[in-house]
């Protein structure tokens, strides 16, 4: 696997802190292992927290 290069991470309040890097998503302090899924299921994903769907979690 080449290197990752991460974002700062992105922490809600009260909430996990996620980082993105070169196309990946970890949870903050365990970045060698990312998380992984399809394509589909990361853009439904991302829909959705645009959607409002996910702000019950901040």
């Amino acid at each position: 696997m080449d290197s990752i290069t991460w974002e700062d991470p992105f922490c809600g309040e009260g909430a996990s802190c996620f980082r993105l890097g070169n196309a990946y998503i970890a949870i903050a302090g365990a970045e060698d292992t990312y998380l992984t899924d399809t394509r589909e299921a990361l853009r439904t994903m991302i829909l959705d927290i645009k959607a409002g769907r996910a702000d019950h979690l901040l």
